[in-house]
């Protein structure tokens, strides 16, 4: 079994101000980095900045191996000791970012350490990195850090008349962190929360199918059917409703071809591009696909009590659990927010990933995902803030299908 160690730091100029991340993952064996994440996220505050590193480099080591071990080390006291169990989680912006980072891996395989800021320099480096970029109105990218790096060598060698190892041989350069409390917000990303707006999520599932009306299990690894008469005369109405109101800026679907056809015709009624969007399609249900929950009870009784009482827990033959859905769909979101930040998309997908986001934006368990109903062609949506808050705003609007 592999062994990473996850550095992350988090930072603001201002708590809340502008606000940047940096994650590492190491090789625990051979001291070899294996992966590097940092981001803008606008204005946020230190805590959230510093649980939003913790994620993004729990999901980097997850990418790289999802059976290894992991040792975070972070010089948050807060994060660490509430990681482990030892802190109550109070604060309301912190519960749903301690539970997406708790769900990344298995709880038996992840520790956690606190280590003085010295030794966090790394993780440091790299959410400092991420907020100057932001100030650029720029975004991060490992290129870019690894250029700022060697020049600072450069620089650093220059300097002593000597040389300095480049970033290749493993030298590590913390960037000074900016002193002011008033830094200006990027031309694009979060504006300040009391001057930009949120990142707005208008969430259509898409219209029905042949097996929508007769409640069958339809993820992404079955038939992929396409609309029935009924779901395109829905996605014009859908397309009517939104031209009216004229809100939608963008629209990015799932891959599947019910969700791509049904953004295709609101589309054509706004004038917009479609993007696609991997992190949207819908959990896969392995041998369940295209079984009713009847059938499925029948022939698979033990199978579905276990899914139906842990995260977990799979499908029959290989499916997608929630859990795993989960991640996939919170990395999606973090990914639209950004590219996003401060206008409105409408995100074209299925039952799961919207009721997985409204999920995390209230902070609810998971079992709260078969306690909501989703019609096909209703219209939800979610507002995502500069200082890491989300509010549901709608959810299963049916009405521009009636009349």
């Amino acid at each position: 079994m592999r062994e990473f160690i996850v550095e992350a730091d988090g930072g603001s100029r201002g708590n809340p101000g502008p606000a940047g991340y940096g994650a590492v993952v190491i090789d625990a064996s051979t001291g070899e980095t294996l992966a590097e994440r940092a981001e803008y996220i606008g204005v946020a505050t230190n805590n959230v900045a510093e649980y939003r590193g913790l994620v993004a480099g729990l999901r980097a080591a997850h990418e790289l191996d999802p059976t290894a071990t992991v040792h975070v080390r972070m010089d948050s006291k807060l994060v660490i000791e509430q990681m482990s169990g030892r802190w109550k989680i109070k604060h309301p912006d912190m519960k749903p970012l301690a539970f997406e980072a708790a769900r990344v891996f298995p709880p038996a395989q992840v520790t956690y350490e606190w280590i003085p800021r010295e030794q966090n320099k790394h993780a440091d480096r790299l959410a400092n990195e991420a907020m100057d970029a932001g100030k650029r109105g720029e975004r991060w990218s490992a290129a870019d850090s690894t250029a700022e790096l060697e020049a600072a060598d450069a620089k650093a060698a220059s300097a002593a008349g000597g040389h300095a190892p480049t970033a290749a041989e493993g030298t590590r350069t913390t960037v000074a962190e900016g002193a002011g409390t008033t830094a200006a917000a990027p031309s694009s990303g979060w504006a300040p929360a009391d001057m930009g707006a949120p990142a707005t999520f208008v969430l259509l599932r898409h219209g029905e199918t042949p097996l929508t009306p007769q409640k069958r299990f339809s993820g992404s690894g079955g038939s992929d059917p396409a609309l029935s008469a009924a779901g395109r005369e829905q996605a014009e109405r859908v397309g009517a409703a939104l031209a009216r109101r004229g809100t939608v800026q963008a629209i990015v679907s799932s891959p599947l071809a019910r969700t791509r056809e049904t953004a295709g015709i609101v589309a054509a009624r706004l004038g917009l591009d479609v993007t696609v969007e991997e992190g949207l399609r819908e959990t896969d249900f392995g041998a369940w696909e295209g079984l009713t929950f009847g059938e499925v009870r029948e022939r698979y009784p033990d199978d579905l009590t276990a899914w139906l009482a842990d995260p977990e827990a799979r499908p029959t033959g290989g499916g997608e659990s929630f859990a795993a859905t989960a991640d996939r769909v919170a990395a999606a979101r973090d990914k639209l927010i950004a590219a996003y930040a401060g206008r409105t998309v409408l995100l074209v997908t299925h039952v799961t990933p919207i009721k997985t986001l409204v999920r995390l934006a209230l902070g609810a368990p998971p079992e709260s995902l078969f306690r909501m109903e989703l019609s096909a062609a209703s219209l939800s949506a979610i507002a995502y803030y500069a200082d890491g808050n989300a509010s549901v705003r709608l959810f299963n609007d049916t009405s521009h299908l009636r009349g």
